[in-house]
């Protein structure tokens, strides 16, 4: 699995849908894209070690955005709205976990 392909299929899913169908496809993206990044950095990474990972740091991002910091600092930059949010959405969390069972899933069938 590849990050590029990650970054790829969260661009084509901003194109081609609305709602709560990007937004969720989205978190899940995101998490995935940080289970990959784990496997780029530490490829002998354990598949469950990744996922939980990539799970924990969507889910600090998440309950950091309770502060006020990604607020700010999303006013400041674009790329810090894109990779930190704005607004805390407890369901995000579960979908957070779909993207963290999905690579998980992929690397343990591969």
């Amino acid at each position: 699995m590849s990050a590029v392909l990650v970054v790829g299929a969260g661009l084509a899913l901003r194109a081609l849908a609305a709602g709560e169908v990007a937004k969720y496809g989205g978190d899940a993206l995101y998490t995935l894209l940080l289970f990959a990044l784990v496997f780029a950095a530490a490829p002998r990474t354990a598949p469950a070690k990744a996922a939980a990972l990539a799970l924990a740091v969507s889910w600090g991002v998440e309950f950091l955005q309770l502060s006020d910091v990604p607020a700010h600092l999303a006013r400041q930059s674009t790329a810090a709205r894109l990779v930190l949010g704005s607004t805390f959405n407890a369901p995000d969390l579960f979908w957070y976990a779909v993207g963290a069972a999905t690579g998980w899933l992929a690397v343990r069938r591969a």
